[in-house]
Order: structure tokens, then sequence, then C-alpha cells
């Protein structure tokens, strides 16, 4: 555009010369003239105009010329500030979020995904296996179980417990257990009736033993024993229920608040977490996810056609049909935008603003001259045929008066 602005330029100065050179042969040729000459009066004062706010005109340090080089700190601040005041405000974004439904699109999308997801899945298929594969895996996988085993020493086990306890007990949730141990006391003494026995016969003198009393006793001792656990398993309220019953609501109470208990239990925490059986099971734990990662990156039909895909149409499915559901998720994605811009708002056009500062004059000339430049060029063809047709009309004037 610029060579056919400067192309017509040149061609009104050629007509130009041509009619002044045969003015005499006819009247017509002052219209010409006329016209020629004034179109290059505009194309000159368009094309110092257009020249003047990218560059100084044929180098010449002209007052009031390379306007945009000149300013261009000043344009990035106020181009961040417009961004700011019209954009990237709170109440602006709020308004904006408002009327989008992006719950009803994100479930319309994973319930019917459009044509277009295939590629765009597999595409980011690929890059998740290829930076997956393409990580330091010995270096990525330490970073993975330590940030796991690190977490797991940090996490304060003993009030969970405690508290789970409690509320088991509230609940009559432990009764069950209770039985099972209650249960697992009466099958053990069945199994080692015998070591029973033959512990009370070692311990007995050689007289019991002698007169048979050694037997008795250890059949008193058995039978006492079965009763005992008999009356426990068919007595909810028996007092050694009672007690065992007080003393696991002591042992949640001192999980909760006892630094010494807490203090054990953190200990025993940590010997587990250095058994040799955790570390394997953290690694394998790793590898597995990985492994899972990677499969499912280079078969994203697969993966989509099995369980979770199913799981993502049915979450599609509960956001299309689900109003509160889609009005939570809908005012947090609004409240998370409004904060970022609230938090970030000054950061972003802050940015806009040193990049620009950044950029030296012949960056900015040049990418702001490539997005306007063919209109600017439109103003010099403009300013050339209207400068002709108002030189035209002024020579007409001139001869009627």
């Amino acid at each position: 555009m610029r060579v056919v602005a400067t192309g017509l330029l040149v061609a009104m100065a050629g007509l130009y010369l041509l009619a002044r050179a045969l003015i005499g042969a006819h009247p017509a040729w002052g219209f010409v003239r006329a016209f020629a000459e004034a179109a290059m009066v505009g194309g000159l004062a368009d094309w110092f105009a257009v020249t003047a706010l990218f560059r100084h005109p044929l180098g010449l340090p002209i007052p009031h010329t390379a306007i945009i080089p000149r300013n261009k700190d000043r344009i990035g601040d106020n181009l961040a500030t417009f961004l700011r005041e019209n954009f990237l405000t709170a109440s602006i974004v709020a308004r904006r979020m408002r009327r989008l439904d992006l719950a009803t699109a994100a479930g319309r999308f994973l319930a019917q995904p459009p044509e277009s997801q295939g590629r765009l899945r597999e595409g980011a298929s690929r890059l998740v296996a290829n930076v997956l594969e393409a990580l330091d895996q010995e270096r990525l996988g330490g970073m993975v179980k330590g940030a796991i085993a690190t977490r797991l020493r940090a996490l304060d086990v003993s009030p969970m417990i405690g508290q789970a306890l409690g509320a088991a007990m509230a609940e009559d949730r432990h009764v069950p257990l209770l039985d099972s141990v209650i249960v697992w006391v009466g099958r053990t003494l069945d199994a080692n009736e015998g070591l029973v026995r033959a512990m009370v016969s070692k311990r007995a003198g050689a007289i019991m033993r002698w007169t048979g009393l050694d037997e008795k006793l250890a059949n008193s001792i058995v039978d006492g024993l079965r009763r005992l656990v008999d009356e426990i398993v068919a007595d909810p309220a028996h007092p050694l229920r009672a007690k065992a019953e007080e003393a696991l609501a002591r042992l949640a109470d001192d999980l909760q608040h006892d630094p010494e208990m807490q203090a054990k239990v953190a200990r025993l925490r940590d010997e587990i977490l250095a058994n040799p059986a955790i570390t394997r099971w953290i690694d394998g734990l790793w590898e597995s996810a990985r492994a899972g990662l990677l499969r499912a990156a280079r078969d994203p039909q697969a993966t989509m056609a099995g369980k979770f895909g199913e799981a993502l149409r049915q979450l599609g499915d509960t956001l299309q049909q689900d109003a509160r559901l889609r009005h939570t998720i809908n005012q947090f994605a609004r409240r998370a935008m409004v904060g970022t811009v609230a938090s970030y708002g000054d950061a972003i056009v802050r940015l806009v603003s040193d990049t620009i500062r950044g950029w030296d004059a012949r960056t900015i000339t040049g990418r702001l001259e490539s997005a306007v430049g063919r209109d600017l060029q439109y103003i010099r063809i403009n300013g050339t045929i209207v400068g002709g047709l108002v030189g035209l009309a002024l020579h007409a004037i001139d001869l009627l008066l």
C-alpha cells in the first residue's frame, strides 16, 4: 500500500508536468493541471502527517515529528491505565462473569464432547507423555517420593486417631471391634489350651503333680477363662467391657491432648516411615502413578472409554441438571476471577507498561506501523484524491469569477 500511495503521488507529479506543458493546447489542460497540483499538495501533506507519527520525515529533526518513538513510554503508561480502568477492575469483571455460565458450558463439553475435542485431547496427551518421558525420572521420582515422605512425616496423626476413636465410640461403632477382640481371645485360648496346662503343671509342686491336683487346677483355670470370655460376649454391660471402653476413651483423650502420648505416636510414625518396606511401598506408588499417567497419555481414547471417561460424562450430566451445583461453580469462578483481578490487576498492567518501556523505538514503530500501516497508506491515497478534487473545484470557481 505504501508503493501504491507513493506511486499515485508520482503519477500526479507526472500528470502536472504533462498538463503544464500542454496547457496552451486546450483549456481542459488547465483543469488537469489544477487537479494534479492540488493532488500533489494533498498527498505530500498526508505523507508528512503519516510519516511524522513514526519517524522524522526525510530524517530532518522537525519539531513534533517522530511522535510515537518520542512518546512510547507515555503511550505504554496510558495504555496500561486504559486497561486497568476499563477492563481489569473488579466491578467490570464481576459484571462480565455474571453473564457467563461456565458450569453449563463445561457440563455440555464433558457430556457431549465436540469433534474437535479428539484432536485437542490427542495433542494434549502427546504433550503430557512427552513431558513425562523427557523429565529426569530419578530426579523427578526422588522429588515426588521425597515430597510424599515429607508430607507423611509432617502429618500429626495422633489427634486424628484420637478424634476418629472418640467419634466411633460416640456412635458405638467400636462395639463390633471390641466383640471381635473378645472372640479372638476365646479362640486363642482354645488354640493354646495345651500351653496353659503345661505352664500350670510346670509351676506346680511335685506333690501336686503326684496327686494329680495340677490337672484339676489347670482345668479350673481353663474353664474359668472360657466362662469369663462367654460372659463378656453375652453381656454388653459386663464390668470388663466397661473397663475396656473406659481405657479406650482415655486413650482417645490422651491421643488428642497428652503431649507425651503424641510424642510416642510421632516416634512410632517416624519408625514406620523409616522401615525399608514403607520406602519400597512409596517407590511402587510413584512408579504405578507414573505408569498410569503414561498409559492414559499414550492412549486417551481408551482412557476416556473406560471408567474415567464415564465418570467425566456423568459429571457433565450432573453439571447440566443440578442448578445448585452450577450456581456454586459459577459463583466460585466469578469470585476467583474477581479476586485474581483485584490482587494481580496492577501487576498485569505494570507488565504491559514495563514491556512497552523495554522496547526500543524501532521495535514499537515497526509493530504499530505493521498493525495500522495499511489504513495509514489509504489516508495518503485519499488525501491525494481529495486534494485533487478540491484543486479542481477551486480552479472552476476561479474561472467562474
